[in-house]
């Protein structure tokens, strides 16, 4: 749920507030115990906006999360996924602070528009500008100050976000997981939005990586022992395209990251790694009838490049290319009204069950049968 599915609340003398949220009873069915099972949760939000003057305008959007598939008082079942407060300058663009979105997503979540799975090829939370994560400072502009309908930009800085603090449903407090720490960094985006339906875009990151991470690496550079990349810099870019019309949505994406893409355990386990370089595709098609439903069909895929920590013979170490995730998506949301939707989402998972590379690192290979029915207001 989002704004755009929001319930107005106040509005008045300039002031405006907008409530939002959903209910998603969701259920997973696979053979990997990790994931079968209810996951079940509850999300809400506002977006607030006041007046200030014809040219100035202050706002704000906060977005909570709480799990509803497990015991009361037990783990950390619920966190903040956006917290941030800004300025809107008229045609001049705007300027916010707080936790909110990467510009890098900018593209991605063109992609990112399966009924439950998706967008998850290289994007993980609280990693750099990847997806939503803490501390950063943006710069929109829509419509290049008026002057270029359609061409829209983003600047981004990220102040660095080290041990302490906590990612997104950590809990407060705790220390932050090796693949969710980040030195300072700054990122772009930049679209055009065709009369059409048609857009492109593309997006650019690079950030510092703090001491613990290179450490964790073996220092600068490549080390064919070492699961953790050691490069100082952590870098991302990608290139999107999507067409949104006559009922018909497409888009594609393509990516590559340099030392921050964790896989498997990687995210602080014993096992897993940082890759050192990734590349990554994402495709998507859907059709939105007109009596409610809307079936999808999706690839996705993304490599790991010059993986280390892999032992080929006993003492004999060598980099590797493997892919770390790979599946065909198909599904379908009917929408009962603009309230109430069900939906169903199967992730036909192509990882090779039989490489002891992914039993070795925690990554799964077994497919997954998403079932959900969704009131979001």
């Amino acid at each position: 749920a989002g704004a755009a599915n929001a319930a107005e609340i106040y509005n008045k003398n300039g002031n405006k507030l907008d409530l939002y949220g959903k209910v998603d009873g969701l259920r997973y069915f696979s053979d990997n115990a990790g994931d079968d099972g209810d996951q079940s949760y509850a999300r809400i939000g506002f977006k607030g906006e006041t007046q200030i003057n014809d040219m100035l305008t202050g706002y704000g959007q906060w977005e909570y999360n709480i799990k509803v598939n497990t015991t009361e008082g037990e783990g950390a079942n619920s966190w903040t996924r956006l917290g941030f407060a800004g300025l809107k300058f008229g045609e001049y663009g705007s300027f916010d602070y707080g936790r909110n979105y990467g510009v890098i997503y900018d593209i991605e979540a063109w992609t990112d528009a399966l009924p439950e799975f998706g967008g998850d090829t290289y994007t993980q939370t609280d990693v750099y500008m990847l997806g939503r994560t803490n501390g950063v400072a943006t710069y929109r502009n829509t419509d290049f100050f008026g002057l270029v309908e359609g061409l829209n930009f983003a600047l981004q800085y990220q102040g660095n976000n080290e041990n302490g603090g906590a990612g997104e449903g950590t809990g407060n407090g705790g220390s932050r997981k090796l693949a969710r720490e980040n030195g300072d960094g700054f990122g772009m985006s930049a679209s055009y939005d065709f009369d059409f339906g048609l857009s492109l875009g593309a997006a650019y990151s690079s950030s510092d990586r703090t001491d613990n991470q290179v450490a964790r690496g073996y220092g600068d550079g490549m080390n064919e022992r070492n699961n953790y990349a050691g490069g100082e810099t952590a870098e991302a870019w990608t290139v999107g395209a999507k067409y949104d019309a006559y009922n018909v949505y497409l888009a594609a994406m393509y990516a590559e990251t340099r030392n921050m893409t964790y896989y498997g355990g990687g995210n602080g386990e014993d096992n897993g790694g940082i890759a050192n370089k990734t590349q990554n595709f994402e495709v998507v098609a859907q059709y939105q009838f007109d009596f409610g439903l809307r079936p999808s069909i999706a690839y996705l895929q993304s490599k790991g490049k010059d993986l280390g920590g892999q032992e080929v013979h006993r003492g004999n170490w060598r980099y590797t290319n493997k892919d770390l995730v790979k599946y065909v998506d198909v599904g379908m949301t009917y929408y009962f009204n603009k309230n109430m939707s069900t939906y169903v989402d199967y992730k036909i998972n192509l990882l090779d069950e039989d490489d002891d590379f992914y039993a070795n690192n925690g990554i799964a290979t077994d497919d997954i049968v998403g079932v959900g029915l969704v009131y979001q207001f």
